[in-house]
């Protein structure tokens, strides 16, 4: 008899609702729209008033977010050409690293660099400034020489460093709000191998003495704080194979080396961790820290990020060691890295070799927005650029005053979206704001 009621209540019970990656963001909405091909990207953005391209939902705050409707592109995942004498590849947008590289290898081809999870579409990271780490390698927009977008009234844009080299740089780091990336032509180089080993316990006083060359010592180098002690609990050295000292001594400046693989939250389980220990693997297999088929990271977290100039490293480092009391309790780990410098408008490094303090919290929403303000202000003195996908407080004006090229932005946001079709929640408060 329960049967057919049970059967009636079933068209009532709600989905869940769309969550990002690390399930601290509900979208606004749930119309997600899927297309295969540029042609329904064209014919989606003509039909709707007001759209928003999602990638594969692994930002921490809204900039994805739509109270309309989103599309998606991750049915769009192929390798579009490989040009082996530029040497690029093209694909579309919606392809991730993780699907993409192992391709790319048996080519015989690499990426200069990769993030630290290789989960990400190209689309999305080139958008929002993803990077991995090297104090001579760009963030991964940095590799980007074409771009294909569908800007507001359906038409195809055609950008490239050969032909508009200005409109590109203006355009990779998009930040969702010139159109929707249907197509990324990609700088390759030849494949290369690439070892990794971890150091535990690098005394804080080394750090401040050394920075530069502890972050010269490999091809990638990452240091991971809980800033609970006068010492870097985990340093992470990625060696490229041929062209790198490999770092495989027993002391690194004071840091004894690890005697098994781990992860960079010292008590998590280091099964989703790439291979340590110094074996030789692939450049995908050892750039990022995570491997493609696990959670990376904690899973359920949140994430913030600061990007400040090179030369003010250790200053921005003890600015934050000083908070560590206020920011233990909340945090999971903290990681700093370096990026090189790129010509991107809209990049965190626009103009500036920068070091990054890139903070995992735990699920701690209300906490960490109090926490943020403190660490904003600390970092102020240095020009602190956050990372566009993770959670942030600055002020708008204060995210002008360190953007110059916001305004030369705006105007071509304006060629692209006159009417604001693009524009969101996150856009109006942070950029227009």
């Amino acid at each position: 008899m329960a049967t057919p009621l049970l059967s009636s209540l079933s068209g009532w019970v709600q989905a869940p609702r769309l969550k990002n990656w690390a399930g601290n963001l509900t979208y606004s909405t749930d119309k997600v729209q899927y297309p295969k091909s540029v042609e329904e990207v064209q014919q989606l953005i003509k039909k709707h008033s007001k759209l928003k391209a999602l990638g594969t939902r692994h930002c921490f705050n809204t900039i994805a977010d739509s109270r309309d409707d989103l599309v998606s592109t991750k049915e769009m995942n192929k390798v579009v050409s490989l040009d082996k004498k530029a040497p690029t590849v093209t694909v579309e947008g919606g392809i991730k690293y993780g699907e993409l590289a192992p391709w790319l290898h048996q080519q015989g081809f690499a990426l200069h660099n990769l993030a630290s999870l290789p989960h990400i579409s190209v689309a999305g990271s080139i958008t929002t400034a993803t990077h991995g780490s090297g104090i001579k390698n760009g963030n991964l927009a940095s590799a980007v020489t074409a771009l294909e977008l569908v800007i507001a009234d359906g038409s195809i844009i055609h950008l490239s460093k050969a032909s508009d080299p200005e409109k590109l740089n203006a355009a990779v780091v998009g930040l969702g709000a010139l159109g929707i990336i249907t197509k990324v032509t990609l700088q390759v180089e030849p494949t290369y191998m690439v070892s990794q080993r971890v150091f535990l316990k690098l005394p804080m006083t080394q750090v401040k003495q050394h920075f530069e060359q502890i972050m010269s010592a490999g091809y990638s180098v990452s240091l991971f704080t809980d800033w609970q002690s006068d010492h870097i609990s985990e340093v992470w050295i990625k060696s490229r194979i041929g062209r790198d000292k490999e770092q495989n001594q027993p002391e690194f400046y004071g840091a004894k080396a690890a005697t098994k693989n781990l992860h960079p939250i010292f008590d998590h389980p280091a099964e989703s961790c790439t291979e340590q220990m110094g074996a030789p693997g692939p450049w995908y297999e050892r750039l990022p820290h995570f491997k493609m088929g696990f959670t990376p990271s904690s899973g359920k977290e949140l994430q913030s990020e600061y990007f400040v100039p090179l030369h003010h490293a250790v200053e921005a480092i003890t600015a934050v060691s000083r908070l560590g009391k206020q920011i233990g309790p909340h945090l999971f780990i903290t990681e700093i890295r370096t990026i090189a410098a790129d010509d991107l408008w809209m990049s965190p490094c626009h103009n500036q070799t920068s070091v990054t303090i890139h903070f995992t919290w735990k699920p701690e929403t209300e906490a960490v927005l109090k926490l943020l303000p403190l660490i904003e202000n600390a970092l102020s003195p240095f020009n602190a650029r956050p990372h566009w996908g993770k959670v942030f407080t600055m002020a708008p004006k204060v995210l002008a005053s360190r953007y110059e090229k916001l305004a030369d932005f705006k105007k071509l946001a304006a060629e692209y979206d006159p009417h604001g079709k693009f524009r969101n929640d996150f856009l109006d408060h942070n950029i227009y704001g």
